[in-house]
């Protein structure tokens, strides 16, 4: 749910940064292994790798076939998430090509505001002013994202959730997300918040690694 179980999961609020260096991995190869395991092998294995270091994302690995996986930090959740601020999240995700182009710029965005030490209400408004500026790219059709890891923790309630698939449209998309019955659902990352993104979930039914997962 790219970086963040729905807010009403969480059990515990975090009303203030953490340190920087809480958020990081020491280990380089293990938020590696952490960022592909979002997405089959078969992605993942020829993807761009991106690692979270004190200055912001750099490349860890270089990548093949257009994809890019990282792992998101709690900052990639909505803006009144109690879960926002937790050093704790990890969310390994994998960006398709055209998800790369115009979804993978807000987490830059957001990373680099949270590593200039900008508040949370700071951060929202520097976003509208850059998307009022046009400084953010539109949305790419067709972009989506995986996230099927079974090593994630999205927050202190639902840890690392189930595996899913993200769709990314226009908000005035309707695809019936949240009804009953539907398999889809309508998570509220950039839903006025203030991107203006529908980010459309849907269940994968296995980890990335092929094991069965849990139902909802």
């Amino acid at each position: 749910m790219s970086a963040a179980a729905p807010a009403q999961q969480a059990a515990t609020s975090y009303p203030r940064m953490a340190p920087l260096s809480q958020y990081l991995i020491s280990d380089r190869a293990k938020e590696i292994a952490l960022a592909r395991s979002a997405a089959p092998a078969s992605i993942s294995d020829q993807a761009t790798v991106l690692v979270l270091e004190p200055h912001g994302y750099v490349t860890a690995v270089e990548g093949k076939n257009g994809y890019v996986c990282a792992v998101e930090r709690g900052w990639m959740s909505p803006f009144d998430a109690p879960q926002f601020w937790d050093p704790k999240l990890r969310g390994p995700i994998c960006f398709n090509p055209e998800a790369v182009k115009s979804i993978l710029p807000m987490t830059y965005k957001r990373t680099a505001l949270v590593i200039a030490g900008r508040s949370k209400e700071e951060i929202k408004k520097d976003i509208e002013a850059a998307l009022a500026t046009k400084q953010l790219p539109p949305l790419a059709p067709g972009a989506m994202s995986y996230m099927m890891s079974k090593q994630g923790f999205l927050d202190d309630k639902a840890g690392h959730w189930i595996p899913h698939l993200m769709f990314y449209t226009a908000t005035n998309v309707d695809w019936g997300a949240d009804q009953t019955g539907s398999p889809i659902m309508l998570n509220p990352q950039f839903h006025g918040a203030p991107e203006p993104v529908n980010v459309f979930m849907i269940p994968a039914g296995k980890w990335s690694d092929g094991t069965p997962a849990p139902s909802m």
